[in-house]
């Protein structure tokens, strides 16, 4: 509980103690500054969508799997499958790389945040490099890939993973896997059960991106709320859009109603 309430406290321009920032917060950043801003300096975070249990569960179960073959020190099927020269990566620490509030984390010094992310898997190849990787699940009647503009999310992700486990002194390929799952649509009825067809697919990433970004979080988190809609993805960002709208409605309303008791 005493972690909850320290990670719950905002953000106070000038503070001397660490700041914790999870990946989520980073990727909160890459899309909306003021989103960004709002969450935390006041607390004041975006609308939530509904959890995705199904997903979670999917999550649990490759997570069982692997560890399996983890403990047997040998590659899991789909990794033999895909012609992966790898192994699930045994350490002491992994329980807690995969815990969300604590993950794998590191004090970024030149801004004195502290930034963490619960990661899903991690594999090690013949040379000892480590392997990143990250379970997905969807159904679709489609071949699943991640080249879709949204799924830039999912690269980052990945990449911040890298860089974190780098920044614990570790050896990390560029090279990360999606281990995803996708829902088959295609069969005659449901019969109490869900199909899925699973593939793994490679991504080179690059965390070249990561410091400087944390760089420029820490100016935002010191300097004024953001103007509205100010998206470092392009246009205008959806939340603040609906936040303008919804405000400028309600001032609407209330004039309204104010030139009609007026009258």
């Amino acid at each position: 509980m005493n972690y909850w309430r320290e990670r719950s406290q905002p953000y106070k321009p000038g503070q001397k103690k660490p700041f914790k920032v999870s990946r989520s917060k980073i990727e909160l950043y890459k899309q909306c500054p003021r989103c960004f801003w709002l969450d935390v300096r006041l607390k004041i975070t975006r609308p939530n969508s509904p959890p995705f249990n199904i997903n979670k569960a999917i999550d649990e179960l490759f997570k069982r799997e692997f560890d399996k073959y983890r403990l047997d020190k040998k590659p899991h099927p789909l990794m033999v499958e895909f012609d992966i020269d790898a192994i699930p990566f045994e350490h002491t620490d992994l329980d807690t790389w995969r815990e969300t509030f604590v993950g794998v984390s590191t004090l970024h010094e030149p801004t004195n945040l502290h930034v963490f992310g619960g990661i899903d898997d991690v594999w090690v190849d013949r040379s000892g490099r480590l392997i990143v990787v990250d379970y997905k699940a969807t159904a679709k009647d489609t071949e699943v890939g991640i080249d879709a503009d949204w799924q830039i999310s999912y690269k980052r992700q990945l990449e911040i993973y890298q860089w974190l486990l780098r920044q614990n002194g570790f050896d990390v390929s560029n090279t990360g896997y999606f281990v995803y799952a996708n829902g088959r649509m295609d069969l005659d009825g449901f019969n109490n059960r869900v199909e899925f067809r699973t593939k793994i697919i490679p991504y080179e990433g690059s965390d070249s991106w990561v410091d400087s970004t944390l760089t420029d979080m820490k100016s935002c988190m010191d300097s004024e709320m953001p103007a509205v809609g100010n998206s470092i993805m392009g246009g205008e960002c959806e939340f603040c859009a609906y936040a303008k709208s919804r405000t400028k409605l309600t001032l609407e309303t209330i004039k309204s109603q104010q030139k009609a008791q007026n009258n």
